[in-house]
């Protein structure tokens, strides 16, 4: 008698541990068989022309595959790796092993959840079942005390209700084994995508994967000792350990935010319960509620009047301003030490998006899904809900009660690199400059920059345009 299969799909989920998928198809199934789609849709261009996969995404996806079949190898089995659109590339899997269900996570933006329509109408017709289950969040969907459409628009008031009455559910236990039937070895794409070369400068060597996810966690809360001191540090900008660095895990869920949890918690018990503590938790549950609210409001989130859906606020696209933004080259250093970072490296601190989104919206009256375009291409720690929702709430079409949250990029860059140090390691044809000019350059003379060496619009741009007259 032929055993009982299940397909094991993996996504954005590219782990082992609190995975309840996987742990469902081993308590239902005699075979489970790993696969990973590498759809050709993540690999094409935004509405704007960017790459959706860029390099240092396309890098840390790889690293992050490579170790789930290693991890998958280790338990007996394999990642089977199939290139197409999960709807054409997974009804014949299902027919060649006589599948009786496809067990996967399932998603909440529109492309994401495309997919998963067409698979079942795909699957249609067929002895199998698709089952999808909820597993991106600390809190589960179905815990939440009240529906996803009646959701506060308001933060504050989604984290109340849900601290006081939600528990987080216990992780599902990583298996000690994985019946898997005999299947050969697939390669890992190419994607055909050029390995970008890593930066010096970048704050840590990022490694995809679930290894190399935990080892991180291990370190910054155990080894290191840094949880204690995260809500001080967290709106640092140079250096691996200002802030905990997660975010490139969780994106592809080489991470678990319930894992994150459970170790807090135990940190908690055994070194220390402070503001700081609770202050990563906070940014978990902040997490999630850019997941909940992309659910409640659906294709709201990626059009120009976001989810308050007020009109058309007038935003211009202009190639050549946008550029200059995308490039670093806008006359104006901090902002440019962040774009140089993110291109560089795939990664750009909280405090760095902050600042960029509001420079590119509320100072160049640019179209805030270019930049929200820009980021998904480039960031490695790109997650639609978490991009697109911050990018809303900057722009001031998503759910911030605030009518206009400016940065003045200047005050920020004297209060969060007050010794310059950050602007002089990503703009370093202004390091030799003293402090004001530094912040400032394009109100100092010709004859001051003449001693540095520096040129204003030869070696190194004048402003691209002027800020406002208002601080945050």
């Amino acid at each position: 008698m032929k055993p009982r299969s299940a397909i094991l799909w993996f996504r954005n989920d590219l782990r082992v541990h609190d995975h309840e998928p996987l742990t469902r198809a081993l308590a239902r199934a005699e075979q489970v068989i790993p696969v990973y789609c590498v759809d050709p849709g993540m690999y094409g261009k935004t509405a704007f022309g960017f790459p959706k996969t860029g390099p240092h995404r396309a890098r840390f996806l790889l690293e992050s595959l490579a170790d789930l079949r290693l991890r998958l190898r280790q338990l007996g089995s394999e990642l089977l790796v199939l290139h197409g659109k999960p709807e054409a590339v997974l009804p014949p899997l299902v027919q060649r092993f006589g599948a009786s269900w496809v067990f996967a996570h399932q998603e909440v933006t529109s492309e994401e959840t495309g997919t998963e329509r067409r698979l079942e109408q795909a699957l249609h017709g067929l002895p199998v079942s698709l089952e999808l289950f909820w597993g991106h969040t600390l809190y589960h969907l179905a815990d939440l005390d009240t529906p996803v459409q009646s959701l506060p628009e308001i933060f504050t008031q989604f984290r109340k209700q849900t601290e006081r009455y939600v528990r987080i559910r216990p992780e599902f236990p990583a298996p000690a084994h994985i019946p898997t039937p005999a299947l050969e070895a697939t390669e890992l794409p190419s994607l055909g995508l050029e390995a970008p070369q890593p930066d010096p400068r970048a704050v840590m060597a990022f490694a995809g994967g679930e290894t190399a996810g935990l080892a991180r966690l291990k370190s910054y809360l155990w080894e290191q000792d840094l949880l204690k001191t995260y809500k001080e540090t967290r709106n640092g900008l140079l250096g691996a350990d200002y802030s905990s660095k997660f975010s490139p895990w969780l994106a592809l869920g080489c991470l678990s935010p319930r894992r994150i949890h459970a170790e807090v918690q135990r940190y908690e018990q055994q070194r220390v319960r402070n503001d700081s503590t609770y202050w990563l938790i906070f940014e978990l549950i902040w997490r999630d509620y850019f997941r909940f609210i992309a659910k409640k409001h659906g294709n709201k989130l990626f059009q120009k009047a976001g989810i308050k859906d007020e009109g058309d606020p007038g935003w211009r696209v202009d190639w050549r301003v946008f550029d200059s933004w995308r490039e670093g080259s806008t006359g104006f250093p901090f902002i440019d030490a962040n774009l140089r970072e993110l291109k560089r490296t795939g990664f750009m601190s909280n405090r760095g998006r902050q600042n960029a989104a509001s420079f590119l919206v509320h100072d160049l009256g640019i179209d805030w899904r270019m930049g929200a375009e820009w980021f998904e291409s480039q960031l490695i720690d790109y997650d639609p809900c978490s991009n697109w929702g911050n990018w809303n709430y900057v722009a001031g079409v998503g759910n911030d009660p605030r009518e206009d949250r400016y940065f003045n990029i200047v005050s920020q860059a004297k209060r969060y690199d007050p010794k310059g140090e950050y602007i002089r390691t990503w703009v370093p044809e202004l390091a030799q400059a003293p402090l004001p000019m530094l912040f400032e350059p394009h109100l100092a003379s010709r004859q001051q920059w003449q001693r540095f060496g520096v040129e204003l619009g030869v070696t190194y741009p004048n402003p691209v345009t002027a800020l406002r007259e208002r601080a945050h």
